[in-house]
């Protein structure tokens, strides 16, 4: 699920490179940090964090086949 968010995290923002995403897995979730720039915090969040629900509901759409649950946390 991590390289997910990567994957999806590096096409939206400026500073490509400054993309880190730390994965902390337990028994039934993964909780999945996404650390990117401070200027590019906007781009990933969204006006009214649109673009931020997006990115959890589409790692919760393929989380569902692994019976997982996942939550995306913007740091």
């Amino acid at each position: 699920m991590g390289e997910l968010v990567k994957v999806i995290a590096k096409a939206l923002v400026d500073f490509p490179d400054q993309v880190i995403v730390n994965e902390v897995e337990g028994n039934q979730s993964i909780i999945v940090e996404l650390k990117v720039a401070p200027e590019d915090m906007g781009k990933v969040i969204g006006k009214q964090g649109r673009i931020a629900k997006a990115i959890r509901t589409v790692v919760k759409a393929a989380a569902t086949k692994d019976n997982k649950r996942v939550i995306v946390e913007i740091i």
